[in-house]
């Protein structure tokens, strides 16, 4: 299914809100009230459409076996980009005019969510390829956006953000890496580690410091430069992670790296600017990400609660294993609504930082408690590689610590509550 030509552009005017109505009270501390909204559980065809039609993609061309064989080859094939564009998933929020849907970051957390669902390291790709979208419509020049969007939407051009360097990772300002304009093109030089998709990619986004004399102020003189991935000066070296193995994650070394001099996305100077216009959106895939996992992790654990037998009766028989799907079943629907709310705020034009902030810690911390539990339930089988669980109970450990450590995420909740900056 092609979203953007069998649904059309799914826009403000045609959505249908799990959270309707535009007046809500403001919290001067803990964001949007819930008392303020007028809330509608009413399911959105469209969306239901968008997660069948990714179900059956899965069940008919990406099984398990090709998943398990992909995570241990640490590898997606760019053919599979390729093919996916043929569903529409990576111009899921590309505008229309450049080849994609226009969808909202409701929509595309519901493609997230599904996607982790079966295959978490595809899920941490395309979110990238979804944040490269978005920089691109909002902060791109007219010649980025008509050359690189349309490429994007087809599975053509995949883009890395570089911006954690080896000397501080959730200290992102105080980064090294030195961009000059020599002769009309940018010389790059530094290193940048947990580089997502960098040996993959076609470009690199480089966050580095174009103007030395804007210094004293961290967030100023930083731009972000778009630079070539294959040339001599770049150097990748892929790591190798125990979760999302997939994923390809990268240590790059800029040694005289060549970039345009039209190639800084955004305005000079204020590359930091630009890129916090789009944590909100991360934060938010991010955590539909690990309800996914969580999803998964609960119906393999209630599947094998009903086929395992003990003592004469299904081990779900048992309140032992009852209790702990029971609890994950509630923190599921828990994290569920605080990320569909903090969706349904971005899509809706309000602020929601707090909320994206909170659907991301909440998330990615059920997600480690929920396949701890679910690979109690299946013991020995849930150790095993052929076990789905085996790879979701890996790959839920990335949550607490990426794209933000779930500590750095609580320190910007705390100073919201109207408490003393702590970092």
């Amino acid at each position: 299914m092609c979203l953007g030509h069998k649904t059309g552009p799914i826009t403000a005017a045609r959505r249908t809100s799990e959270f309707a109505g535009s007046e809500h009270v403001r919290n001067p501390y803990l964001g949007t009230g819930c008392s303020g909204l007028a809330m509608n559980f009413e399911r959105i065809p469209e969306h239901e459409t968008l997660r069948d039609s990714i179900r059956e993609f899965f069940d008919r061309e990406l099984q398990e076996p090709k998943i398990r064989e992909m995570d241990r080859t640490r590898r997606i094939p760019r053919e599979l980009w390729k093919r996916l564009a043929q569903l529409g998933w990576p111009g899921l929020s590309v505008p229309t005019e450049y080849g994609g849907s226009g969808a909202d970051v409701m929509t595309g957390a519901v493609l997230c969510e599904e996607i982790a669902r079966r295959f978490p390291s595809l899920a941490t790709d395309w979110l990238l390829i979804s944040m490269t979208a978005r920089v691109l419509r909002e902060s791109g020049t007219e010649k980025q956006q008509s050359e690189l969007l349309p490429k994007l939407a087809a599975g053509e051009f995949l883009m890395s953000f570089g911006m954690t360097e080896p000397g501080g990772g959730t200290d992102v300002l105080g980064l090294k890496t030195r961009a000059t304009l020599v002769g009309g093109e940018w010389v790059v030089r530094g290193q940048k580690l947990y580089t997502s998709l960098a040996d993959d990619a076609d470009a690199i986004l480089v966050l580095c410091r174009t103007d030395p004399a804007e210094a004293a102020k961290r967030s100023r003189g930083l731009s972000l430069v778009l630079t070539p991935r294959h040339q001599n000066g770049v150097q990748v070296r892929r790591l190798e992670l125990m979760g999302q193995r997939a994923a390809c994650t990268c240590e790059v070394f800029f040694d005289d790296a060549r970039a345009p001099a039209d190639a800084v996305v955004g305005e000079l100077g204020r590359g930091w600017h630009t890129l916090l216009r789009s944590l909100d959106e991360e934060r938010i895939l991010c955590a539909a990400m690990y309800v996914g996992i969580t999803a998964a992790a609960l119906d393999l654990a209630l599947q094998y609660a009903k086929d395992r037998t003990a003592f004469g009766r299904p081990i779900g028989a048992y309140q032992a294993v009852q209790h702990p799907l029971a609890d994950t079943a509630a923190e599921l629907e828990q994290i569920r609504l605080l990320t569909a709310k903090a969706a349904w705020l971005q899509s809706n034009g309000h602020e929601c930082a707090v909320e994206a902030a909170m659907a991301k810690l909440a998330a990615s911390e059920v997600a480690v408690r929920a396949t701890d539990r679910c690979m109690r339930v299946l013991g020995g089988f849930g150790m095993v590689e052929e076990s789905p669980l085996e790879r979701l109970f890996r790959d839920a450990r990335l949550g607490p610590f990426s794209p933000i450590s779930n500590e750095m995420v609580r320190n910007f909740i705390g100073e919201r509550l109207g408490l003393p900056r702590s970092y």
